[in-house]
């Protein structure tokens, strides 16, 4: 038999096939998820338009959604596989390899590489930061590693990474349980000394990318629009909102996350192509069945013409200051527009203080828990009969807080944080739901309404 070709890093992608297909399992996750794709996407997108500004007829580039991981970016010959995790502001920073291992998906993601024979890229992309240590020590490990393997040379065990190889391979074996790879198991036929599984992690780590401290999914509806979409429309030439595009791109791709959930084939089996004459499946017939999890560059570029085609058809989609707990809660208390968009912006702001603070200023936690009782004192002192009387009451419920908050003496705020940041922090118990802008109702059925009745006028 003539020898078979070596499949590519994307033949292999789309050929072999993953071990699970539980898709994602929450409709945030689903959220945040598809607009970090649409965020891959569209800078895909910008890379890929000619001179001319507009895509070659075989412009090749896709990404494959929720298929061996989040998602794989595919360009040419190339893959480069993704794990998107989003962590809460409880949680934070990842603190140990072991987390980024675990939490982090880089166990999972170590696995599909080996079964992608080494050939993909990899990627973490996840709101949680660093912390000091190991896990900053691993992302410089892996920039070290990427310009060694970049620059054409061996990836070989040095002692000034070689902690942070010992420690994810460490982590790999504890996190991987049965699905950890065969010549890595003890006693098993054709088993690998240990130094020989920290070469394989020094090379993963070499493909491996972290980005981290990413927007979180109560602000990624906020910025994304002017973030992601206004580039393609600033380099595009077009005069239209930046929503709109946004919109419909993010729509495509939650469209393809969720189409992507366990699967019954419906091709010919190949024992029956076989028997039938023909050869078993190609990488292409593998495309072709995956169709439905695919999103191209074509496809994102009909996208972003129809919306600036027809604007409005798409600047009411899921409004991205109506989305989160706290905006659903003041729109529900009447507030105007232009306050939630203030306190979504603000909400922001407070976090981007309290994440600085909270790097290496071991006082920083106990005075947050401080301020946090002082804002909830606030509240309840502006949450008063009088405010109550009129039955749409969140806006003079939010300018009584800021009259309140224009009174608190500076020596009782924290360093470096103003009036405004104070409001921020009103917002962000708002999220939290320990204030209120209305009587209390069913706030995650309430945001459930509203994406379903933004997704059918998308319809």
């Amino acid at each position: 038999m003539p020898e078979q070709p070596e499949l590519t890093a994307a033949e292999l992608v789309v050929t072999v096939p993953q071990p699970d297909d539980a898709g994602a399992n929450t409709l945030d996750r689903y959220d945040w998820q598809a607009s970090m794709a649409a965020a891959d996407g569209l800078q895909m997108y910008l890379d890929a338009l000619g001179p001319d500004k507009r895509l070659r007829d075989d412009e090749g580039r896709r990404i494959l959604c929720e298929y061996h991981e989040d998602w794989v970016a595919l360009d040419g010959d190339t893959a480069e596989l993704v794990s998107a995790k989003h962590r809460d502001p409880s949680v934070d920073a990842y603190r140990t390899v072991n987390q980024l291992a675990d939490d982090g998906g880089l166990a999972h993601l170590f696995l599909r590489w080996r079964a992608l024979q080494e050939k993909p890229t990899c990627r973490l992309t996840t709101t949680g930061g660093l912390a000091s240590g190991d896990p900053q020590d691993l992302e410089a490990a892996t920039n070290t590693l990427r310009e060694v393997r970049q620059a054409g040379r061996e990836v070989v065990l040095q002692n000034h990474y070689l902690p942070s190889v010992v420690k994810l391979h460490s982590a790999i074996h504890t996190h991987s349980g049965k699905h950890l790879p065969d010549d890595w198991v003890k006693g098993s036929e054709g088993e690998v000394t240990r130094e020989k599984q920290r070469q394989q992690v020094a090379r993963f780590i070499s493909m491996l990318k972290i980005h981290h401290s990413l927007t979180r999914r109560a602000d990624i509806g906020f910025a994304a629009p002017t973030k992601f979409a206004k580039p393609v429309i600033e380099h595009l030439g077009y005069d239209v909102p930046c929503e709109a595009v946004w919109n419909a791109v993010y729509g495509l791709f939650y469209t393809r996350m969720r189409a992507a959930g366990p699967r019954t084939e419906a091709t010919i089996s190949p024992v029956l192509s076989f028997a039938n004459g023909s050869g078993p499946p190609t990488s292409a017939d593998r495309e072709r069945d995956l169709a439905t999890r695919i999103v191209t560059m074509h496809d994102i570029d009909v996208a972003v013409m129809t919306a600036v085609a027809n604007p409005a058809a798409y600047e009411s989609l899921g409004s991205p200051i109506r989305l989160s707990r706290a905006a659903v809660k003041m729109q529900k208390g009447n507030c105007s527009d232009n306050s939630i968009e203030r306190s979504e912006q603000l909400r922001k702001d407070y976090h981007r203080y309290w994440r600085g603070r909270l790097t290496g200023d071991p006082t920083a936690m106990a005075e947050r828990d401080k301020l946090r009782r002082l804002l909830l004192r606030v509240s309840d002192k502006a949450d008063t009969p009088l405010v109550r009387s009129n039955s749409e009451w969140g806006p003079d419920f939010w300018n009584s807080i800021q009259d309140l908050l224009d009174g608190i003496p500076r020596e009782n705020v924290p360093v470096g944080m103003d009036v405004d940041l104070l409001l921020g922090g009103i917002s962000d118990l708002a999220n939290a739901c320990q204030v209120w802008f209305s009587d209390r109702f069913d706030v995650e059925g309430e945001i459930r309404r509203l994406r379903e009745e933004n997704r059918g006028s998308a319809a």
